[in-house]
């Protein structure tokens, strides 16, 4: 019996699926390209050459499986959305046929409030899939990710500068995204929980931006303002840097919901929901590189 995981590759899919050949379980991967898990089919796991769009591939992959870690990816495609979730709601048909019992789907702060979320609003159709298809589903509610900070290299080296439509005075949870690995990893190793659950994967402590530019100042040893912008001028920037309308447009809407709490977790902090990576040590570690890199260039 294996675990199958369909984004070995990611920042989550590539520490979870290390994690759970540590542990000594049966993985499969799913991947376009088997070379690129060449090192992982090394270590013991087993993959499956195609898409995630393919029932065969599906298929093939859930043969045998106790269990399923789903991560829909992100496109940039005009029809995301509706891809997205014919992506989750064919998995989650293929999963019921074999036999799947246990499913951990990567969720999102927000979710909960379907459309109207930018990209968020396909995953609380996911998680509904699933949630009819297996008997034990968690999803993971994770908050903004560290690594979405990576976007912001430029404006980091050249203006010393984030910029967001995000209030000042607005706290949100963050977190990294190997913690995210790790909590998925503990779901799939653990057989004792059953039923449906929503669990929050909410980083150390909610921060401000003022806070975020703080940190930052701190670790890069360079002096990080925080700019509050507006929607449009979120918009302009985006499409500015090549970003194309349609995409924009979705990350504008995201950013709308954060401003009227829709974007705000269900699951409310608690000991379970934190998780230990502080964004200093993922600064220092991984963003703080990338920005003396690109203030070298």
């Amino acid at each position: 019996m294996s675990i199958v995981v369909n984004t070995p590759n990611g920042n989550i899919g590539r520490p979870l699926v290390e994690k759970l050949l540590e542990a000594g379980r049966k993985v499969t991967v799913i991947s376009r390209t088997p070379e690129k898990v060449a090192d992982l089919v090394k270590r013991g796991a087993k993959v499956v050459q195609g898409s995630i769009e393919e029932q065969a591939t599906l298929d093939a992959a859930f043969a045998g499986a106790e269990a399923l870690f789903w991560l829909s990816p992100s496109a940039i495609r005009p029809d995301f959305q509706e891809w997205a979730k014919a992506n989750g709601r064919l998995a989650a048909e293929r999963a019921k046929a074999h036999g799947v019992k246990r499913v951990v789907v990567l969720s999102s702060v927000g979710a909960q409030n379907g459309p109207g979320t930018g990209p968020v609003s396909v995953l609380k159709p996911v998680e509904e899939a699933f949630q009819a298809a297996a008997p034990n589903v968690v999803s993971l509610r994770a908050g903004f990710f560290m690594e979405n900070l990576l976007r912001d290299v430029q404006s980091l080296a050249k203006a010393g500068a984030i910029f967001s439509a995000s209030p000042e005075t607005k706290p949100f949870p963050m977190v990294a995204t190997a913690d995210i690995a790790a909590k998925a990893a503990e779901y799939l190793l653990d057989t004792s929980w059953t039923g449906h659950r929503y669990a929050g994967v909410h980083g150390p402590r909610d921060l401000t931006y003022p806070e975020v530019a703080s940190i930052l100042t701190q670790v890069l040893g360079q002096p990080v303002k925080y700019v509050r912008v507006g929607l449009e001028d979120l918009r302009n920037g985006m499409t500015g840097a090549g970003m194309p309308a349609f995409a924009a447009d979705t990350f504008v809407e995201m950013y709308g919901a954060i401003l009227d709490g829709r974007m705000d977790p269900a699951e409310p902090r608690s000991k379970e929901t934190t998780t230990p990576t502080t964004l200093a040590e993922f600064a220092s570690t991984v963003l703080k590189p990338v920005v003396e890199q690109a203030r070298a260039s």
